[in-house]
């Protein structure tokens, strides 16, 4: 358990020391990243299989018909 807090440590310290306009930087790919999988997810690419599927099974025979027929 202490080498996670040091390694935690050694990346705080290291934003830490960072200059004002790398700290930017850091935040705004931060933020990208943040978009790209989170709003992406909720708002564009839904669920197709739990909706046309009520079964776990239903739902792996397709995947297995899909992998298998292309």
């Amino acid at each position: 358990m202490v080498w996670i807090n040091r390694i935690i440590q050694f990346y705080v310290e290291g934003f830490k020391s960072l200059s004002p306009w790398a700290r930017t930087l850091w935040l705004i790919i931060l933020l990208k990243l943040f978009i790209m999988f989170v709003v992406f997810k909720l708002f564009f690419f839904r669920d197709t299989l739990k909706s046309r599927y009520t079964t776990d099974e239903e739902r792996a025979n397709h995947v297995i018909e899909q992998l298998t027929n292309h």
